[in-house]
């Protein structure tokens, strides 16, 4: 067998395991500090409006507000 392409993975499985390590003990000083709740809030705020902007209503509202503008 060919475990070449193995060890090309074996580099980013590491960074992973570093970025859900990294991501745990910042969920964890969140937490203990009381600013997880809030940072979440605002985050799903943020998210969305970006879907609200992503539909279809709103892209037809906004083209048209430009084409109106342009003419």
């Amino acid at each position: 067998m060919n475990n070449a392409g193995a060890h090309k993975l074996d580099g980013y499985q590491e960074a992973g395991k570093h970025a859900l390590d990294a991501l745990s003990v910042v969920t964890v000083l969140g937490t203990l500090a009381n600013i997880l709740p809030s940072v979440a809030a605002g985050l799903s705020i943020i998210w969305t409006a970006i879907r609200i902007m992503e539909t279809k209503t709103v892209r037809g509202w906004l083209s048209k507000g430009d084409a109106d503008a342009e003419g």
